[in-house]
């Protein structure tokens, strides 16, 4: 994922196409966080583990994919899609879309009401528009590239603390053991900086309180695409500074914070 220099145009012709794309990721979204709060009104759903006993999934996530990937088909057959269940679909349109149908599953899983759907566009494997959609809250934070980010059409504008000291900082952890064990003694080093650390266990939604100020900074390591991709663009929208260890979002290191307290945030949570 490529971040975009603030002086960099973007194309018209992708604006104007950008916006029916964003009509559809949110309706979509919708869709799909209408079916999870009835799974969640059900009852306590059955959980299995993929790769650790931590990493959770429900048939809910695999519906929940299964009504965007619908929808996405029909509206768009020509699309690629890269889904956290189904894997990556190949297409030929030059547009891919990157969902994760239920980002924060061990939140649904117990009943914990932080939890969301997260759709982003990409063109020519650039991030252009991005939906996350909160069915507790009834939030939809969207973004498309160059034109700012918004929560329910309201426009949305990041921290602008200027000093680490005063920040609430989130993070999040892996499913991984031996990457959760130096995700705490990461934290341990942060809380002793900031003015308190948090952790919802949804990455998209974190991204989007960064954007709407709500967090002055999240950092997390081991995301994936689906984890980050419309959340990281929303929050960029937002004004808040979006990176890496060395440079983009990626699997390593996502991190977006008030731009003031961009470089003592990295230089304290980057790799060793």
């Amino acid at each position: 994922m490529r971040v975009r220099d603030k002086g960099e145009p973007v194309s018209l012709a992708h604006a104007v196409g950008d916006t029916a794309l964003l009509q559809l990721a949110t309706k979509a979204a919708h869709l799909a966080g209408d079916l999870l709060l009835r799974g969640a009104a059900a009852g306590r759903p059955a959980a299995r583990t993929k790769s650790s006993p931590a990493d959770l999934v429900t048939d809910h996530d695999r519906r929940s994919e299964e009504c965007v990937v619908e929808l996405l088909r029909t509206c768009r057959p020509d699309d690629g899609i890269l889904g956290e269940e189904g894997g990556e679909r190949p297409g030929r349109s030059g547009v891919r879309w990157v969902v994760d149908p239920l980002d924060g599953t061990a939140n649904f899983v117990a009943g914990y009401p932080a939890f969301a759907v997260s759709l982003a566009a990409e063109r020519a494997g650039v991030v252009t528009v991005g939906v996350v959609h909160d069915p507790c809250r009834g939030e939809t934070f969207a973004a498309i590239r160059g034109r700012g980010a918004t929560c329910d059409g309201r426009t949305l504008t990041a921290s602008r603390v200027d000093r680490l000291a005063q920040a609430l900082i989130s993070t999040g952890f892996s499913s991984d053991a031996g990457v959760r064990d130096r995700q705490a003694a990461c934290a341990a080093r942060v809380v002793r900086r900031v003015r308190d650390l948090r952790s919802s266990g949804s990455a998209a939604l974190d991204l989007c309180w960064v954007a709407a100020g709500r967090l002055d900074g999240y950092y997390e390591a081991d995301l994936r695409p689906w984890d980050r991709a419309a959340g990281v663009l929303i929050a960029q929208e937002a004004g808040a500074w979006v990176g890496g260890a060395a440079g983009p979002p990626d699997d390593a290191l996502t991190l977006a914070c008030a731009p003031a307290v961009a470089d003592e945030l990295r230089a304290l949570v980057g790799p060793e």
